[in-house]
């Protein structure tokens, strides 16, 4: 995992620091390359190493999962807000509509059958791919603000250890110093002209944004997954685990190298099976908990290639759209 976190890094910062050299100042074509390069590198540090330390699964050690996972902000993300997001949100109620924001677009898309319908949403199967390709650029220009004051009112802020007003000064912070390095610095530097460099960087956002989102939504919001709603007493009738087979498919178990670069979040249903383990295991405890799935009669989802995976959630978003 040691050697992971240098080399993602490595994707990530390694572009960045050419393209401040100036190197490939005067061949634009290599130019936005290293910029869809570094998108590339975020998406394996998000995948690869932040979220197995945000977990809190990366190392044994507290200090070295907080130091990993801070890579979130070195992205532009804002690492509390997304632990909430994700950690207790995402992971404690998958798949219900009003809980898990991970299925809450704003109202842009339909990825339940218990959100309401819109006429627009007919058009959801061509407009949702370049939505995904705002993932990223969301997190660092509004939605982490959102996120923070909406956390707040629901008093998840303070389950982390911490305050508003001292997260929000933090979060004001780190805003500073991402956009210093990632634009100021270069439109300082280079002689380029700087709608080049601001295009670059959106074209870093689209590439890591819409992996991102295929990645996860690929997880979830495809045919095979149930959505399943609190009874009459504000109660998910499933137990943990059956909830988390139900919600959950993977895809491309045999694809070694998308799972190192994915961080092994192929096997999603392993991953929200065992937040707390690490992700190199997921492939070999695959075994058991298929095993498992089949001796209970419960499903156990997947599908053999990411592209029909991405198939998959296409097939389930026309559905949602009519």
């Amino acid at each position: 995992m040691w050697i992971k976190v240098a080399v993602m890094l490595m994707l990530y910062l390694g572009p960045y620091v050419l393209i401040i050299s100036g190197v490939f100042a005067g061949n634009l074509l290599g130019f936005y390359g290293l910029w869809v390069a570094m998108g590339l590198g975020l998406v394996g540090c998000g995948l690869g190493i932040m979220h197995d330390a945000n977990h809190g699964a990366l190392s044994k050690h507290k200090w070295a999962n907080k130091a990993v996972g801070m890579v979130m902000n070195l992205a532009g993300g804002y690492a509390l807000c997304w632990k909430i997001q994700h950690n207790v949100l995402h992971h404690s109620f998958t798949n219900v509509e009003g809980y898990d924001d991970d299925i809450n677009s704003g109202g842009l898309l339909r990825f339940s059958p218990h959100q309401k319908k819109r006429l627009v949403y007919r058009f959801q199967v061509f407009y949702a791919w370049i939505l995904y390709g705002t993932t990223t650029f969301n997190w660092v220009t509004y939605s982490d603000f959102l996120q923070l004051v909406k956390y707040n009112k629901m008093g998840l802020v303070s389950t982390q250890g911490t305050t508003f007003s001292r997260e929000l000064v933090m979060l004001i912070a780190q805003k500073l110093f991402y956009y210093t390095y990632m634009l100021v610095i270069p439109i300082l530097l280079l002689d380029v002209a700087w709608y080049h460099i601001v295009l670059g960087w959106l074209s870093m956002h689209f590439v890591s944004g819409l992996l991102l989102a295929l990645v996860f939504q690929s997880a979830h919001v495809v045919p095979t997954s149930e959505f399943p709603m609190p009874n009459d007493s504000n109660v998910i009738e499933q137990d943990s685990a059956m909830h988390q087979i139900l919600t959950t498919a993977n895809f491309a178990p045999n694809n070694r190298l998308l799972s190192w670069y994915f961080g092994g979040l192929n096997f999603q249903i392993e991953h929200h099976l065992f937040p707390g383990m690490c992700h190199i295991h997921h492939r070999e405890i695959s075994k058991i908990v298929k095993a498992t799935a089949e001796e209970f009669g419960l499903p156990y989802n997947t599908k053999p290639t990411f592209i029909s995976a991405i198939a998959s959630h296409w097939r389930m978003l026309y559905s949602l759209s009519h």
